[in-house]
């Protein structure tokens, strides 16, 4: 038996015959001689599903990022040279894990090559060298596309090295800023001299940035477009880290880029190549100038020294014409350069240089030049967002996943379908409900799948979904099926779901908050929670001069109404202790429990057991900073902060949670009764999955509370406990 090199749960990627992708989550082995993968982790003598041979003739094909659900997904694709169809295609949501398992794959594969060579059978090693190789280490990238063409030729150079196309390169009209420009090629081409970055002027420091102006060779700039200026800082992060968050369009952009407003995709050229649509959020009197939108072009890869480059050139694109209401900005050039550094006290550092040199076009902009470089400059900044991002962030040892983003042709038919194509003046907030969108599809992941894969097509490039294929995928998942009747439940606590409503409640969106996904036991990583298991149905704000225990045995009740129609019910009570007692509480409600699930478990078990796993998700999103700070948004387990008593009836669990049993508890919550009504609050409450088979994460329910008033507060009419 070959030894076993190296293995762990990836993703399979590809399509299936009617033309829709899928990713499932596969077991990879590498051994001296083998890969192969299996629906879950081997044990005595289990077939896999699936082998390649892996010998000196393999390639690893790099494929770059690709989409599914608004996911991507970093793809490897192995193959013979010899039997190009007979490939396994593999991925991951972190490109750290993609890498590790290519130099693994390509390492068997030299020693293969090697092997074979001192047998006489050498094979040659054949490097091409292209222009861009001036000054600097060119990508994997640059190099493979040049050899998978000679690959496909009649054998000419039959003895190659093992690396193939991962993209096609930048596009031409992209200029690669990151490489210096001979000088004597720049001054025999007139048009290449505006690219010209020979010399760089500081310009200031700021928010611990230096901020540099380019001093072109002549002033051949357009009035209107500045000069190109770049911002250098440096991040205590990995590379990928932060390349991962640089490539995101989704709502983790607006923690560290204040100029972000909204992205989506436009059209994926290839794993390193695509189209993106991006709204820009300028604060230089937005009332007076008109917002500012931009259809651009970005390439990226990864150097052979570890650095990453991303490079923006704007472009017009048939889907992505001018907007009513937005003025089309142009990106002469622009991008980020990645690049490690030595690490300091054992904590990764990296530079990041971020280039711009954009027209933001507009009658105004050749009259007030402030504008120009104020936005520019605001742009810039995001550097410094992103240090500040990491290193408020805590969980670093969790490989984060390559983040969400939405699809333009999807985003275009939620729109018909919903409204008439036009801007509003709530535009950011329907950015903001686009964004859950595919957060919501996202979640739709079949990662565990037990489809037989015989069935699907063979590994090749994957298709987007048609319009019209997705309107009727939309139209069966929003089919409505046996719903409860909501509207026999009430509260004392109002629903309102409108923005700024004030003493209310609403149903959270279950996207909000990231919990563990089905992969979490083996690379940490989470996603969107998605829909809950039960529905909120009422809340109840109560007063009392002691503690209010047991809630459930109130007549008349949610729970009550609820067990009189056969239907479950999960009963959440925050205590709040003072001279005046408060509870709120909050009804969850499902048809019936699902006998051997988590949640069923977690309602049937001990105290003990529930304690070890009864988790709650809180967040302010609004409210000043000293409480978001103290409040925080790490999940806690409620049962072991605080003490919580749980009362089992005969249709419904009831959680008390008695805030002030606990210290620390206790000092924040001092700190938010005083000013809550001014506060906004999101809370989230499930069971804690700790095992592969307790995971994904689900929601038992999400609510926002909305400037609660204490005067609002009624003294409820409590039946004799039966039982104490």
């Amino acid at each position: 038996m070959s030894k076993v090199v190296y293995d762990g749960w990836m993703v399979r990627y590809g399509r299936r015959k009617i033309g829709r992708s899928y990713i499932h989550m596969r077991y990879f082995v590498l051994e001296t001689r083998l890969l192969a993968y299996y629906k879950r982790k081997p044990q005595d003598n289990v077939v896999p599903i699936k082998t390649l041979p892996i010998d000196g003739n393999c390639r690893v094909e790099d494929r770059g990022l690709k989409t599914h659900h608004g996911h991507m997904v970093y793809v490897l694709s192995v193959y013979n040279k010899k039997d190009k169809y007979n490939r396994v295609t593999m991925a991951a949501f972190n490109i750290q894990e993609a890498l590790i398992w290519k130099e693994k794959i390509e390492s068997i594969i030299d020693q293969h090559q090697e092997s074979q060579g001192t047998n006489g059978n050498k094979y040659n090693s054949f490097e091409y060298k292209s222009d861009m190789d001036n000054g600097r280490n060119a990508s994997s990238s640059d190099h493979e596309s040049q050899l998978s063409a000679a690959e496909d030729e009649d054998d000419s150079h039959p003895n190659l090295l093992r690396r193939t196309t991962i993209g096609r390169g930048p596009p031409e009209s992209v200029f690669d800023w990151t490489k210096e420009i001979d000088s004597d090629l720049a001054n025999q081409n007139g048009s290449n001299q505006v690219f010209s970055r020979k010399y760089w002027r500081l310009l200031q420091c700021q928010n611990g940035l230096r901020i540099f102006e380019e001093l072109p060779d002549g002033d051949l700039l357009p009035k209107s477009c500045s000069r190109a200026m770049k911002a250098v800082g440096v991040v205590e992060a990995s590379c990928e880290d932060i390349f991962e968050l640089v490539m995101s369009m989704d709502a983790t952009r607006f923690e560290w880029d204040c100029s972000f407003q909204y992205g989506s995709l436009v059209e994926e050229v290839d794993g390193h190549t695509a189209i993106l649509y991006h709204r820009l959020q300028l604060d230089w009197f937005p009332t007076l100038v008109w917002p500012r939108d931009l259809c651009y072009v970005r390439y990226w890869r990864r150097n052979d020294d570890g650095s990453y480059v991303v490079l923006f050139r704007s472009r017009e694109h048939e889907n992505c014409g001018p907007l009513p209401g937005y003025v089309r900005a142009h990106i002469e050039s622009g991008g980020f350069n990645i690049s490690p550094l030595k690490p300091l006290n054992g904590r990764p550092r990296t530079q990041v240089q971020h280039l711009m040199q954009i027209d933001l076009k507009g009658w105004g902009v050749g009259y007030v030049s402030s504008f120009q470089q104020h936005c520019l400059l605001q742009m810039l900044n995001s550097v410094a967002g992103l240090r500040e991002y990491f290193s408020q962030t805590d969980e670093r040892t969790a490989a984060p996943r390559i983040p969400v983003m939405v699809n333009m042709t999807s985003a275009s038919v939620s729109s018909k379908k919903n409204q008439k194509l036009q801007e509003t003046p709530h535009h950011r907030t329907r950015s903001l409900d686009q964004i859950r969108a595919a957060n919501r599809n996202a979640s739709m992941m079949d990662e565990y799948s037990d489809e037989e894969e015989d069935f699907q097509g063979a590994d090749q490039e994957v298709m987007p979904p048609s319009p019209e294929r997705e309107m009727k995928r939309t139209a069966l998942e929003e089919e409505p099926l046996d719903q409860i009747d909501f509207s026999i439940f009430s509260g004392n606590l109002r629903r309102d779901d409108r923005d700024n409503s004030r003493n209310c409640w609403r149903i959270s969106d279950g996207n909000n908050f990231r919990v563990r996904s089905k992969n979490f036991c083996y690379d940490k990583s989470k996603i969107p929670a998605g829909k809950p298991l039960m529905d909120l149905v009422a809340a109840d704000w109560f007063k009392d001069t002691k503690r209010m225990d047991h809630v459930a045995r109130r007549p008349g009740c949610a729970a009550q109404v609820a067990s009189e129609k056969g239907l479950f019910s999960l009963i959440v009570n925050v205590q709040v202790p003072g001279s005046t007692h408060y509870s709120m509480v909050f009804y969850f409600v499902m048809k019936e429990l699902t006998s051997g699930s988590l949640l069923q478990r977690f309602v049937d078990g001990d105290d003990d057991f529930r304690n070890s796993r009864m988790k709650l998700i809180p967040s302010v999103p609004k409210g000043s900073w000293i409480v978001r700070q103290s409040v925080g948004s790490t999940p806690c387990l409620l049962g072991k902060a605080v003490d919580c008593n749980y009362i089992r009836g005969p249709k419904y669990l009831e959680i008390d949670v008695d805030i002030g049993s606990s210290t620390v508890a206790n000092g924040v919550l001092g700190l938010v009764i005083g000013v809550i009504t001014s506060l906004v609050v999101d809370m989230a409450f499930l069971v804690q999955g700790n095992t592969a088979d307790e995971l994904p994460e689900q929601l038992i329910g999400a609510v926002r509370a909305s400037h609660i008033e204490l005067s609002a507060a009624i003294v409820p009419k409590l039946e004799p406990d039966t039982t104490e």
